[in-house]
């Protein structure tokens, strides 16, 4: 400070340092009632503090030597040393200040490292979900956050993306959220990032995975609920670990109000379990005779469902109610294997015939020809 008289004392003895430590260790000095914000970062209380930035520049060290030119030399001289050794047995810490990520991946740090000029490009032109905590270098909270941080970054990698932005050096985007205290997390939502959500939960690596998982799930587009229209669309759904096929009843029998209706509560049940790996069909019954007899829905009864693992040539039929609550309890039984399983007919997946897609309008009674009983 420059009312301080210790500090006054203090700078000839500083300059002959700061002289022949040129070219080795860099001496600084800082006005710290004007630059009071740098000084509270550090809490620095008295006059003159002397802070020590060796290897780690997230955590220096209080210079506790003598106030003498020859004294801070030594000082100076010890931790450059220090500095050295750690550097030649591969221990050696960041020369940087406030860096907490890598490049996505790099090093083992999953965490991405954000920036004022990064960000935008990084975080909100991006499609991706991301969580970014906003942090400062000096704060306590933030480095015991940061080993969570990065290996929550790794458990949701592919899922979610984590970044850290520095807010003491990046203060555009800081000042943007009105970021105020540190640690703060935002969560951006992969579509509309315009509002972030505040992260209110837990500080751990799991809570944050726990909350990572939730919001990627939430932003998964539920699977079309398609019409089983030939072998294209039976091989994808096939293909995924379970395929739902529902028989539905005959156009003249439902309607296209009927039929809707069937689709929609489907089609809610593929939105409920969308993180699942099930692929969903429907047909009208009796259009897939090979497939109904494999399966033993028998051409009566509709609508029917049933579950396909063609991996296990193994089917499940729904014995309960065609309805949302119906169709749930049986899936949950399928999933935990405490549902009534039964090898499908013929030891193999069997071939399916091509049919018209559904119009979407109600079905129209053939037109009768005129009978002359003369």
């Amino acid at each position: 400070a420059p009312w301080c008289g210790h500090c006054k004392s203090l700078a000839p003895e500083w300059i002959k340092a700061a002289t022949a430590l040129k070219g080795i260790v860099k001496v600084g000095a800082v006005n710290a009632d004007a630059h009071n914000s740098l000084g509270g970062q550090y809490e620095v209380r008295g006059f003159p503090t002397i802070k020590v930035f060796g290897a780690n520049k997230n955590s220096p060290t209080d210079y506790q030597g003598q106030r003498t030119a020859s004294g801070i030399i030594q000082g100076a001289l010890d931790v450059a040393r220090q500095v050295a050794n750690a550097r030649l047995s591969g221990r050696g810490g960041s020369s940087g200040g406030g860096s907490r990520g890598g490049s996505g991946g790099s090093g083992g740090n999953d965490v991405v490292e954000l920036t004022d000029s990064n960000f935008d490009e990084l975080v909100m032109q991006s499609g991706e979900p991301w969580l970014v905590e906003f942090f400062a270098p000096w704060c306590g909270h933030c480095k015991s956050l940061e080993p969570q941080w990065k290996r929550a970054a790794t458990d949701l990698k592919g899922k979610v993306k984590l970044g850290a932005l520095d807010a003491t050096v990046h203060k555009s985007v800081a000042g943007r959220y009105g970021i105020q205290g540190f640690p703060t997390i935002k969560f951006f939502p992969a579509g509309d990032k315009a509002h972030p959500e505040d992260y209110q939960g837990g500080r751990t690596a799991s809570d944050i995975v726990s909350f990572g998982e939730a919001k990627a799930l939430e932003s998964v587009e539920a699977p079309e609920v398609k019409q089983l229209v030939g072998q294209e669309s039976f091989d994808d759904c096939t293909a995924k670990q379970l395929c739902t096929v529902a028989f539905l009843p005959h156009i003249l029998d439902s309607g296209a109000a009927g039929r809707n209706e069937y689709i929609a509560t489907l089609q809610a049940l593929a939105d409920k379990y969308k993180a699942r790996p099930f692929g969903w069909l429907w047909t009208e019954g009796s259009a897939q005779s090979k497939l109904e007899e494999a399966v033993d829905v028998g051409g009566f009864g509709y609508p029917a469902l049933v579950t396909i693992s063609a991996k296990k040539l193994k089917y499940a039929p729904l014995r309960g109610a065609f309805s949302k609550s119906g169709i749930t309890e049986f899936l949950q039984a399928v999933t935990i294997g405490r549902g009534s399983t039964l090898t499908i007919r013929g030891s193999e997946v069997p071939k399916v015939s091509t049919a018209e897609p559904w119009d979407g309008k109600d079905g129209a009674l053939p037109e009768e020809e005129d009978i002359d009983l003369s």
